[in-house]
């Protein structure tokens, strides 16, 4: 497998954003204040869940932990961006990269998961009103996100054993910003098959499932709103569903495009666009989406606001 040219990467370079200096900074500092508008928003809104006694339902229970997903998910990317380009240090250790890739797939499919569940939430909420509280116990609730982070986590040791079981012997130059799966295939001297079989099987199971699971969630939502006499409900209600959809889509739709797509498609340019709108985009705009936007969220960050003025 090994020749006199070939020797197998112990520390890798990541090339970033751009090529062009000038653009890595100014790339560097959009992504920073991207990321701090998401630790604002999603702590804000964790905060704001966990001091008003209004908020401790399912529904927000769920969107706390979607929160905290968000801030550790953009964490496995962004602070590693902005330092590499502050110190012209673009190399990662090989346990440094096993690591991020660990997080990044351990977060994006207890996202993915977590997202599924509150579909079938408000499926519920929606659907069967008068049997919500008995469905959506507490104890389920636990089991639920439990089941979510428990499989998720499991699901990335595998994908990052078999990773890094790989020899990585044609380069140690990964033409990305952050250690992901497709371009460590490409600086594999031996077949990847197996690896990338276990990749498609992963991602048809964890992230296909899901967003088919929200697509009949919301099949079976749209039904139910139809049904609703008052034409203002009717568009109240089309319009939350609508924005939770065109976020939940940006989401699903750029990691199936990266994960589920034939390897010769691979475009390292193109994918750093798509990795950029479900890493930094997305986890930005899931607290405005979901919660900012809802009157009860606004009415209790309003009054933990004043209650930490009056304070």
């Amino acid at each position: 497998m090994e020749n006199s040219n070939q020797t197998i990467a112990k520390r890798f370079v990541l090339l970033g954003l751009s090529n062009v200096h000038g653009l890595q900074v100014i790339f560097s500092l959009l992504f920073l204040l991207m990321f701090m508008v998401t630790f604002t928003g999603n702590f804000l809104l964790i905060l704001v869940v966990r001091l008003n006694l209004k908020l401790q339902t399912p529904m927000y229970f769920f969107l706390s932990n979607l929160s905290f997903i968000d801030i550790c998910f953009s964490t496995t990317v962004v602070p590693k961006i902005v330092i590499d380009t502050l110190s012209h240090d673009k190399s990662i250790s090989f346990l440094g990269c096993a690591a991020q890739l660990y997080f990044h797939l351990a977060l994006g499919g207890s996202e993915c998961l977590l997202l599924a569940i509150m579909a079938y939430d408000r499926y519920t909420a929606i659907c069967k009103p008068l049997q919500y509280t008995a469905i959506m116990n507490k104890i389920l609730c636990l089991f639920l996100v439990g089941g979510c982070w428990t499989a998720s986590f499991l699901n990335s040791f595998i994908l990052t054993l078999f990773t890094f079981q790989l020899p990585f012997c044609k380069s140690n130059l990964i033409n990305h910003f952050f250690c992901e799966m497709p371009p460590l295939f490409h600086l594999s001297c031996a077949d990847t098959w197996l690896t990338e079989l276990a990749k498609y099987i992963s991602v048809g199971l964890t992230v296909l499932g899901s967003f088919l699971w929200i697509l009949m969630s919301y099949f079976s939502i749209t039904l139910t709103i139809l049904k609703i006499s008052s034409a203002k409900e009717r568009q109240k209600a089309f319009s939350t569903c609508a924005s939770h959809l065109i976020v939940v889509s940006l989401f699903y739709g750029t990691i199936m495009f990266m994960h589920l797509r034939p390897r010769h498609s691979y475009s390292p340019e193109q994918d750093r666009v798509v990795t950029i709108l479900y890493t930094v985009v997305t986890p930005m705009l899931n607290p405005i989406i979901y919660s900012i936007r809802n009157k009860d969220v606004k009415v209790a960050i309003k009054k933990t606001m004043n209650i930490s003025i009056n304070h």
